[in-house]
């Protein structure tokens, strides 16, 4: 079920005023089952998918945190990741790597026997596998007790508001609040209904006006040059922020009327004077989980090679939110440039910072802004476009 869906418009204030009226004993119970008729309503079979990766983590939490020694532990930490990945692997990246494979063994002149799956993609995967291994990584780190009610650890994987496109949760932030007896607040209510409102309008009235002036130029890049891609690239921009902070936005403010407090997501990145500070404005849930499960580790294991260290995890980093965006190599091109453009600025730090004396700081301020927005929009080009051909096409008839 989608947020601008009339369905939603039905099923939000049933759900919130049932929740209001249940006992506070059942609500974790209705919430669950609410959440399960979100999801089902886009394909019934893939809701088996959620229970089984819910299954395994639920018992992967408890088995860690009952295990004696650290050996132990990490090795149910990795049965959890190992199954999360491979549903992540099978479901979105299966074609991907078998088209890779088969590129590879073309140019031996043979033809590559492992067919390919016609299966759909299901809708918020990345969003719950990251939420759902961040779990058991907290229970192997210590920062949160294993969840003993497996119904409170399915609703906190399907918690409805943000099943589809998150935030992405902690474990630690959101569980206990399952269990809080939230009472009717007016300014919770009116607070969460205008951020609703406000989502609703980023969403239906910006972002998909929007779409309907870019999607015919990359729908039919040598059709155009110039102006129209500097207006699309721009354009996408504007687009997917109001797009993706809208739904937040409404996932956010959902919450907030019955009582739940998620975490904010966006913190206006747009008027950021870097990209290292754009990408800790922009998708704040999922910045925060890469840079504490993927950069820190990573950059810990390569601390040997000082700043070179620091700038390889940050390319693995970005590469990988690349792909976790996209099964394709638009996708993992495009994490990629941001990495590059992070670590232009963590090279250039001592010089960037002599010239913003040489300059008022007003002036040197809004260029960081408008320079940003161009280099980000830039490459949003590879994240949007149909191909890395059209990508690159759009980039050499930019100007």
């Amino acid at each position: 079920m989608l947020f601008n869906s009339l369905e939603f418009f039905l099923f939000f204030p049933l759900v919130t005023l049932l929740y209001f009226l249940f006992p506070h004993k059942y609500r974790w119970g209705l919430l669950l089952f609410a959440s399960c008729i979100f999801y089902i309503y886009f394909k019934v079979i893939y809701i088996l998918i959620l229970f089984f990766t819910i299954i395994i983590d639920y018992w992967a939490g408890i088995l860690i945190q009952k295990a004696g020694t650290i050996s132990q532990k990490k090795r149910f930490l990795i049965m959890s990741i190992v199954a999360n990945v491979l549903v992540l692997a099978v479901f979105k990246y299966y074609n991907f790597l078998n088209g890779n494979l088969s590129g590879l063994i073309s140019l031996t002149g043979h033809k590559n026997p492992i067919p390919y799956l016609n299966i759909l993609l299901p809708i918020g995967l990345s969003f719950h596998t990251f939420q759902a291994m961040s779990y058991t990584i907290e229970v192997y780190r210590g920062n949160q007790r294993a969840e003993k009610n497996l119904g409170i650890y399915a609703l906190y994987v399907m918690f409805y508001p943000q099943l589809v496109a998150g935030p992405i949760e902690r474990p630690q932030h959101i569980i206990h609040q399952f269990y809080e007896t939230h009472t009717f607040n007016y300014e919770n209510a009116r607070d969460g209904l205008l951020q609703m409102l406000w989502g609703f309008i980023k969403k239906c009235i910006i972002a998909d006006r929007i779409s309907l002036l870019i999607t015919p130029i990359f729908g039919d890049v040598h059709a155009y040059h110039g102006l129209p891609f500097l207006v699309a690239s721009a354009g996408f921009t504007l687009q997917v922020y109001c797009d993706f902070s809208g739904y937040s936005d409404i996932a956010i403010g959902a919450a907030r009327v019955m009582g739940f407090t998620l975490m904010q997501n966006f913190d206006r990145p747009l008027a950021a004077t870097s990209i290292s500070e754009l990408w800790r404005r922009w998708h704040i849930s999922l910045s925060s989980w890469v840079h504490d499960y993927l950069f820190n580790p990573i950059s810990l294991y390569f601390r040997h090679a000082g700043k070179w260290g620091i700038i390889l995890a940050t390319v693995i980093t970005f590469s990988i939110i690349g792909l976790w965006h996209g099964a394709s190599w638009n996708f993992v091109f495009y994490g990629f440039l941001q990495s590059v453009f992070i670590c232009f600025e963590f090279l250039t730090k001592k010089q960037r910072k002599f010239i913003s004396k040489k300059i008022p700081k007003l002036v040197y301020s809004r260029l960081s802004i408008l320079l940003t927005f161009c280099f980000f929009s830039l490459s949003n080009v590879f994240f949007r476009a149909n191909s890395f051909s059209d990508a690159i096409y759009i980039i050499r008839h930019l100007i």
